[in-house]
């Protein structure tokens, strides 16, 4: 038997002691004096107040015992001594471990040493940890372990601990930001008929008392629409979108996105918003608009200036930048041959044009910004939902956000015209005919006003808030295989 195996045998021999005392292992609720952060701000000598929480560590004196209690919030040091509990809860004491939780009435007191603690006059068990904790100052080294047994990360790894933390705020601050100026929240379908709005393999389900075929939403933006077409100007989502593709660094096929969508704005007012917006953000959870990103030994390794204003550029003026001032006037066959062998990129024969240049983009572009940058006025085959451009038809008036070698936000100036629209997305759909959604497209005929909209990746934005490399350091639960027993 290894050693684990031994203390989870030796606590469990500890379970049936305390059941064979009447005891009960997990114990029912027990009334406290607030949060250990609560007790702390209300700690005063001579002062009696409750607290409960995880013990995580335990200092043998003998007759007393000093031990830490921890929630959330925080910790405090407790005071247990034989001669004030009495023997009965002694007995009691010795059959309890590190992770057990447990409430205890106490004094306030402060030590030699200056450390706040509860002088304990009783305690009650509220629940026994048939498992140890990992080792404190260790934590969980096993990184699939950490995304597998999330609950050990956020206990044992405070850098963890703090950027979930981190992730609570920006989604709070964001809600703000938005309902402070006049946007609506809403909730649009998670199961669809359609999988629409951005062009992504969807996972597919079945409703089986109506007999249909039904989708997880890629995108919530055909129903936002229909909400601009009901009368609502300014409205906003915090969703959850599902896409059956790849895994890697920067995608996680369950994500996050922040949608909004505003009435009579186009894609430059919306490039403004998110641009306060991101900068608020940073000030608010990060106390700076400067973000300085650090390895796990604290040493600085990028540093990222958001100050306003932000770079805006066209697509096409950034690709002349990289690949050459007559890059588009050659033919497509020297696109694709210099991408190739100049670049040393992988240039798929199925790839179209235009793909060949985005392809471009992403690897000698979008990887390589580091500080905010606004590309502009991109090809309209990337875009099919956004408004074409009035003076060359070839683009469309949109963005894309790349900070820290990653697409942040892509805006537009949302295209209301029901006939272009529909034309855009037969294209889009190629022969699958069935793919278009003819109910986003008959709400477009009843007549949908000028707007301005976004889709902000909220994994992304905290990565790149809190400086986590991967996007599984910033979801609680990412998709892992099933662990082989």
């Amino acid at each position: 038997m290894d050693e684990e195996n031994e203390l989870i045998a030796l606590r469990r021999k500890k379970l049936e002691a305390l059941r064979a005392k009447g005891v009960e292992p997990f114990g029912a609720g027990f009334e406290v004096s607030g949060s250990i952060a609560e007790v702390r701000e209300q700690f005063k000598e001579g002062e009696a107040l409750r607290a409960a929480g995880r013990i995580t560590a335990h200092r043998d004196m003998g007759k007393s015992h000093f031990l830490d209690l921890r929630d959330a919030t925080g910790r405090i040091q407790v005071y247990l001594h034989a001669k004030e509990v009495g023997p009965e809860l002694i007995d009691l004491f010795r059959l309890l471990d590190i992770g057990d939780f447990i409430g205890v009435e106490g004094t306030c007191f402060i030590t030699k040493s200056g450390e706040p603690t509860l002088k304990v006059r009783t305690f009650q068990l509220l629940a026994k940890a048939l498992r140890p904790l990992p080792e404190k100052w260790h934590g969980l080294q096993d990184v699939e372990a950490r995304y597998r047994q999330r609950y050990l990360d956020l206990l044992t790894n405070e850098r963890s601990r703090a950027v979930f933390e981190k992730r609570i705020a920006i989604v709070r601050e964001a809600r703000r930001f938005f309902e402070d100026r006049g946007f609506l929240e809403v909730e649009t379908p998670i199961l669809q008929t359609i999988a629409g709005g951005a062009a992504a393999e969807p996972f597919s389900t079945h409703h089986k008392a109506l007999g249909l075929d039904l989708y997880l939403r890629i995108a919530p933006e055909l129903y936002l629409k229909r909400l601009l077409v009901g009368g609502f100007n300014k409205v906003f989502e915090i969703n959850r979108n599902f896409r059956n593709e790849g895994i890697s660094r920067k995608h996680n096929p369950e994500f996050t996105m922040l949608e909004a969508y505003w009435a009579y704005a186009d894609f430059e007012k919306v490039a403004n918003l998110v641009e306060e917006l991101i900068c608020n953000l940073a000030e608010k959870v990060c106390g700076s608009q400067t973000l300085e990103h650090q390895d796990p030994d604290g040493k600085i390794v990028r540093t990222i200036n958001l100050k306003r204003p932000w770079r805006r550029t066209r697509y096409h003026d950034l690709v002349r930048e990289v690949a050459g001032r007559d890059w588009f006037e050659v033919s497509s066959e020297e696109r694709r041959e210099r991408a190739t062998n100049e670049f040393k990129l992988e240039i798929l024969p199925q790839l179209a044009d235009f793909e060949v240049t985005q392809h471009v983009f992403e690897k000698l572009i979008e990887e390589k910004t580091i500080d905010p940058l606004f590309v502009t006025h991109c090809p309209k085959e990337l875009v099919p939902l956004a408004k074409q451009n009035s003076a060359d038809n070839s683009l469309v008036d949109v963005f894309e956000l790349i900070i820290n070698g990653a697409e942040i936000a892509p805006g537009y100036s949302e295209l209301n015209d029901p006939v272009a629209q529909r034309q855009r997305l037969l294209e889009q759909a190629g022969e699958e005919k069935q793919k278009i959604d003819e109910e986003f497209l008959l709400a477009l005929e009843h007549g949908m006003p000028p707007a301005g909209g976004f889709g902000l990746g909220m994994d992304r934005l905290t990565m790149l808030l809190t400086g986590a490399e991967s996007i599984r350091d910033v979801i609680l639960f990412p998709l892992l295989r099933p662990k082989k027993l």
